[in-house]
């Protein structure tokens, strides 16, 4: 998990993806090339902090994962000799909140 945050971009695109987005979108959010946003974007879903949520059509009328994070916000403690990290995940019920409120 770390290393998938301590990549470049990757703490941009989590704050990006709290409402459901594409590649492109995020790309276009966080102003990094398309092929960066896609590395980060496997990195941070196999770290289980990005999740795909499905696959909607694009304006040019191809389909497209559509990504958004899995938590909304973490904690890492350092004072141990190993770190413990606490997640504040995201429930269903806000992902829906928010979505109601996007539309």
């Amino acid at each position: 998990m770390l290393s998938a945050l301590g990549n470049k971009y990757s703490a941009e695109i989590l704050c990006a993806a709290g409402t459901p987005k594409s590649a492109q979108a995020l790309s276009e959010d966080v102003e990094i090339p398309i092929a960066t946003c896609y590395r980060r974007i496997e990195e941070l879903v196999d770290a289980g902090l990005l999740t795909c949520e499905g696959r909607r059509l694009s304006e040019k009328g191809r389909r497209t994962n559509i990504y958004r994070r899995t938590l909304d916000g973490i904690e890492i403690d350092f004072s141990d000799d190993n770190p413990v990290y606490s997640k504040k995940r995201r429930t269903e019920a806000k992902n829906r909140l928010q979505d109601q409120l996007d539309d």
